[in-house]
């Protein structure tokens, strides 16, 4: 694990030190990972939303054929190396 120092003012470092006995976090470097943690998950979510938003964004859904089907599992069979499985 890396190691990385933070100056605070007095300030900050007191609201820390009562977020950690209001929370339980047995030390700052432990409180401050969850805020990081907290900070990515909300990351991941702000990023799906712009994914969803773009998908809504292009255009009219479009069924999937049987073709389109069975190049995704050729896609995906290729990707990973392999032959696909014969059909029945």
């Amino acid at each position: 694990m890396a190691t990385m120092n933070l100056s605070l003012p007095d300030e900050m470092k007191s609201f820390v030190e009562a977020r950690m006995a209001q929370e339980g976090y047995a030390s700052a470097s432990e409180y401050v990972r969850s805020l990081i943690r907290e900070a990515q998950r909300r990351q991941a979510q702000q990023e799906l939303e712009a994914k969803f938003r773009e998908a809504l964004d292009s255009g009219p859904a479009t069924p999937l054929t049987r073709a389109d089907w069975d190049d995704l599992e050729r896609r995906v069979w290729e990707r990973h190396g392999q032959t696909p499985a014969p059909k029945s």
